[in-house]
């Protein structure tokens, strides 16, 4: 994964992937992925959707007859 960086902020991530015990390509490639998962973590859950016309048709189909009496 290639990066637009100025020398200075290639200097600073290089300073922080040293201080951290990783080279420079996989320090950037942890906070990468950590961005994706603080997104993914963000992201609201979908509510859930109502049975449709057939699916409500077929669950009605299976419960049992009213007995009379």
């Amino acid at each position: 994964m290639t990066r637009k960086m100025t020398d200075s902020q290639k200097a600073y991530e290089t300073k922080r992937a040293e201080k951290a015990g990783m080279t420079l390509d996989k320090w950037l490639h942890s906070k990468d992925r950590e961005k994706v998962q603080a997104i993914a973590a963000k992201k609201p859950a979908e509510p859930a959707k109502p049975p449709g016309l057939l699916r409500r048709l077929v669950d009605r189909a299976h419960k049992p007859l009213k007995a009379k009496g």
